[in-house]
C-alpha cells in the first residue's frame, strides 16, 4: 500500500485538519468530524445536511457552502457517520426553518440519519429526510436494501441546495429532492479496485483484461465481471441500463461523466464523447454536463455516468449559483 498519509488510523482526522486549512470559508467540528458552512445557521432558511463515510471525496465536505449543503458528516472510510455526529450537524446549522438529511442508501446511513432525526425531533428541530438511491447496477448489494445512492447525489444536493438558498420551506425542498432523485439515474464501472488504508490491502482483485461492471463507491462488486472494450463500448455498457431503466427518449437531461478517483481527466472527456454520441442518436438532448471526479472510491480507476431528466425549474436551479470548495460558478470574484 502506497498512501501519502501518516496513521492509516487517523487519515480522517487528518484530512479534515487539511480541509480547515485550505477552506477558511468553512467551519470544522474537529471533535464531531462535521464540515459546515461558516456563516451557518442562517435564520429563516432550511438547513441541508448530508454525509457518509469518507474516502468519496469531494462528496461530501467540498459540497458544503452557499447554494449547496449546510453541513457535511465525515465518517470513517467507507463507514456511516454516528447518530451523534449527524445530531451535532443538524444542530449546528438549524436556523428555525427545519432541516433535510439528504441520505445515500446504505444501511448504516439511512439508520444512523434516522435515529439522528428522532433525537434532533426531540430537540424541537424539523427533520426531513430523502434517500437518494440512483444506481441502476444492483437492487440489493452487500451494503444496502435495493438501489445504492451514488454520483446521483451530487444532483440532488446542488438542485436541492439551490432551492433552499431561494427560500422555499423545508417541505418544498423535500419534495424537490425526490423529484431529482426519481428522474436521476447512474451505472458505474471499475478498471482497479481501491486498498481501504486500515485494510492495506485491494478490495477486490482484476485480472489486466477485466473490469468490473455494476460497482457501487465502497469497492463492493458489480453486476458482472467483463472483458476490457474500447471506449465507444464501455460507454454502451454503462448507458444501455440507464435507458432501459428510464424513458428519456425526446428529453433533456443534465450529463455527469464521474471518476472514481483514479481516472486521468482525458480519458473521462475520451468516454464523455462517446456517451454524447449515444445519447445524441437517441433523440437525448444534453443541456448541462459535469465531467470529472466528484463522487470518487479512493484511488479506483473507473467511471460512472449520470443522467438526471431536465425541466425548466431543475435547470433553473442547476444553473443557481453555487459557491463550495469542488463546485462553483455564478459567484462574482
Amino acid at each position: 500500500m502506497k498512501k501519502i498519509i501518516n496513521d492509516p488510523k487517523n487519515v480522517v482526522r487528518d484530512a479534515l485538519y487539511g480541509v480547515a486549512a485550505a477552506h477558511p470559508q468553512l467551519r470544522v467540528d474537529h471533535a464531531q468530524r462535521v464540515v459546515l458552512r461558516g456563516d451557518a445557521p442562517r435564520q429563516g432558511k432550511v438547513a441541508l445536511v448530508s454525509g457518509g463515510g469518507s474516502g468519496h471525496e469531494p462528496l461530501h465536505a467540498g459540497f458544503v457552502g452557499p447554494g449547496m449543503l449546510d453541513a457535511a458528516c465525515a465518517g470513517e472510510v467507507f463507514t456511516s457517520p454516528v447518530p451523534d455526529q449527524i445530531l451535532a450537524a443538524t444542530k449546528a446549522v438549524d436556523g428555525g426553518a427545519g432541516v433535510l438529511h439528504i441520505v445515500k442508501n446504505y444501511t448504516g446511513d439511512v439508520l444512523n440519519f434516522e435515529l439522528a432525526a428522532e433525537l434532533a425531533e426531540i430537540e424541537g428541530i424539523e427533520v426531513k429526510a430523502v434517500v437518494v438511491d440512483d444506481d441502476v447496477a444492483v437492487h440489493n448489494s452487500l451494503y444496502t436494501a435495493g438501489r445504492r445512492g451514488v454520483a446521483g447525489t451530487l444532483v440532488v444536493e446542488k438542485i436541492a441546495g439551490a432551492s433552499a438558498e431561494a427560500g422555499a420551506s423545508l417541505s418544498e425542498v423535500a419534495d424537490l429532492a425526490t423529484r431529482v432523485n426519481a428522474v436521476t439515474r447512474t451505472m458505474g464501472m471499475a478498471l482497479t479496485s481501491c486498498t481501504v488504508p486500515a485494510a492495506g490491502r485491494p478490495t477486490f482483485e482484476l485480472a489486466d483484461n477485466e473490469i468490473e461492471l455494476g460497482i457501487g463507491i465502497h469497492g463492493e462488486p458489480g453486476r458482472s465481471r467483463v472483458p476490457l472494450a474500447p471506449a465507444a463500448d464501455l460507454a454502451q455498457m454503462l448507458l444501455d441500463p440507464i435507458l432501459e431503466d428510464l424513458d428519456y427518449g425526446g428529453s433533456e437531461a443534465v450529463v455527469i461523466v464521474n471518476g472514481m478517483g483514479g481516472t486521468p481527466q482525458i480519458e473521462l472527456y475520451l468516454l464523455y464523447a462517446e456517451v454524447a454520441r449515444i445519447l445524441a442518436a437517441a433523440d437525448i438532448g444534453i443541456v448541462r454536463s459535469l465531467v470529472g471526479s466528484y463522487v470518487t472510491s479512493l484511488e479506483m480507476a473507473g467511471a460512472s455516468v449520470t443522467l438526471t431528466k431536465a425541466d425548466a425549474e431543475l435547470l433553473s436551479l442547476w444553473d443557481a449559483p453555487v459557491d463550495t470548495a469542488a463546485l462553483r460558478w455564478g459567484v462574482r470574484g
